[in-house]
């Protein structure tokens, strides 16, 4: 049962309205349900309840940008649902798959989803588990935040992608750092293209950094493997 206090909606409402369009409701109610429950149940700090609009839900939309219409999207390692809900909410085209293995947490989403009539699913594992990849089959897109370093999520994002699709890492300041540190492992894993990204920055004050990576097109990953180099 959820135990919910209301919580303002931002400075900037135009704004919430315009990246929400007819569910600024349900964004409202999410971020209500992440600054009560969620802080009650350990999903966020209690500091993050007065930032849950800036931090959360626009950090997380902004990244719909990068994403095409009627798109398949799993959010890996989804948490409160960040940045999958928020997601679902700016975008309803979106086809979403919430993927967390902590049932404690899994709990929290099942009710959220329903709570906001989300045509979402939640799944309950690890991502990179067999039996959850079977379960979700193949998407256009796999999102997560703060869930692992970048050699770790190629390695277990990447077999969801279609050829062709894109593993979007919501990452930090470090984030050009990091891809660097691990491009040839991610090169070797299947990862083609990878760029560092901003977005949102026509509504957040500090844009959502965003790490894109691009699964090998079936094409190309048949040319390397005929030329005899790895991807």
């Amino acid at each position: 049962m959820f135990h919910v206090k209301h919580v303002e909606t931002p400075a900037t409402p135009a704004i919430a309205a315009t990246v929400f369009g007819d569910r600024l409701a349900g964004a409202i109610r999410y971020a209500e349900l992440l600054a009560t429950d969620g802080v009650v149940r350990g999903l966020i700090g209690p500091r993050e309840a007065e930032r849950v609009w800036e931090r959360h839900l626009f950090n997380s939309a902004a990244i719909g940008e990068l994403i095409a219409n009627d798109a398949r999207v799993v959010d890996a390692g989804s948490g409160a649902g960040l940045p999958g809900i928020p997601l679902a909410l700016a975008r309803p085209d979106l086809r979403v798959t919430l993927v967390e293995p902590m049932q404690r947490r899994t709990a929290f989403l099942d009710e959220v989803v329903k709570a906001l009539s989300l045509d979402a699913k939640v799944v309950r594992g690890r991502i990179e588990d067999t039996a959850v990849q079977e379960s979700v089959g193949t998407v256009d897109v796999v999102t997560c935040r703060a869930v692992a370093g970048l050699d770790k999520l190629t390695r277990w994002c990447l077999p969801l992608l279609r050829p062709g699709g894109q593993l979007l890492a919501i990452k930090g300041e470090r984030a050009s750092d990091e891809v660097e540190e691990h491009r040839r492992v991610m090169k070797s894993l299947g990862a083609g293209t990878v760029r560092v990204m901003k977005c949102g920055g026509e509504f957040l004050d500090l844009p959502t950094t965003v790490v894109v990576v691009e699964r090998t097109p079936r094409r190309q990953a048949r040319a390397q493997a005929r030329s005899g180099r790895r991807p």
